[in-house]
């Protein structure tokens, strides 16, 4: 296994077609390590206008019926209605967007994108329901959980097609699929770039672990909780685009025991009511996507003044 991942490493860094982590993610997540008080709204202005795609991006949604703001069209006006926190949401969506695998897109990028924006909103509801203290950091997590399937879309472009492919004539988990035809998965993958861009250790291992949190190093709560809100999207239409042919019952899902002993409230919780509120995302994620991806670039002509 040792010698399977010292190949993929040097696969990964010889990647040419491979960005370095967008110019925007670094600051971004410093600021998203700061208490709220400490947020200077200057700072977070001239970070959404260092790239005009992203202000623009940013004004729209803004404006978007999923807001249902009035028109707005400077940047400060759109933070303030918006608030920080979405508005550093929105910034690192964008920011990822902008690390694609372009034509060598092993899946439908809006079937990705749909299922990363779907697990991240996920794991933050569940998150505030069960009191977890870092709600902001689950949907941090849950936002990048699989950024494994962009690096395999690049680095094995037509293996990973055949993958994927296969993945949805069997109606298997798509790591599943990975782990039989290329001996590794998308979490493997996923983590080390994430250690490239020197990402939060705790996001690594969410990436590195979210398919099996009995083997993470570290019992963290973190990897239990994005690996539940990953489940509950596969199953409830938010998956990979095809359907998984397996039962699920989270109850029994060592991810849900562990968590419940970080998180007492876990064990009061209505399940099968949660499950079904989830489908009020659904639409909210899909206008989300539309927003942030489906204008093209030179539709975004909105003023980007501060």
């Amino acid at each position: 296994m040792s010698n399977l991942r010292n190949t993929l490493q040097k696969r990964i860094e010889r990647l040419r077609a491979l960005p370095s982590s967008p110019a925007v993610l670094k600051p971004l997540l410093d600021l998203l390590r700061l208490e709220p008080e400490h947020i200077d709204l200057k700072k977070v202005v001239e970070l959404v206008s260092y790239d005009k795609t992203i202000a623009a991006q940013c004004l729209r949604i803004a404006n978007s019926p999923l807001y249902g703001r009035r028109v707005t069209e400077s940047i400060q006006a759109a933070i303030v209605a918006l608030g920080i926190q979405r508005v550093e949401d929105i910034l690192l969506t964008c920011c990822l967007h902008q690390f694609s695998a372009g034509s060598k897109w092993a899946t439908d990028p809006e079937v990705y994108w749909k299922h990363s924006l779907g697990c991240a909103a996920v794991c933050r509801e569940l998150a505030e329901r069960i009191d977890f203290h870092e709600p902001d950091k689950a949907y941090l997590a849950g936002l990048l959980h699989d950024l494994g399937i962009l690096v395999n879309s690049l680095a094995y472009t037509d293996e990973y097609r055949d993958v994927v492919a296969k993945a949805r004539d069997r109606g298997v988990p798509l790591a599943e699929q990975e782990m039989s035809d290329l001996g590794f998965t998308h979490a493997e993958s996923g983590s080390i770039l994430a250690t490239m861009w020197q990402l939060p250790s705790t996001v690594i291992e969410v990436i590195a672990f979210h398919h099996d949190v009995e083997r993470a190093p570290v019992d963290h709560p973190l990897v239990a909780l994005v690996h539940i809100g990953d489940l509950l999207c596969r199953y409830r239409g938010l998956g990979y685009g095809y359907e998984e042919w397996r039962s699920l019952d989270l109850a029994l899902d060592p991810a849900w025991e562990q968590l419940a002993k970080h998180v007492p409230r876990l064990a009061n919780m209505d399940l099968a009511r949660f499950t079904m509120d989830l489908d009020a995302f659904l639409p909210k994620v899909q206008h989300l996507v539309d927003a942030v991806f489906g204008v093209k670039k030179e539709q975004c002509t909105v003023e980007v003044s501060g």
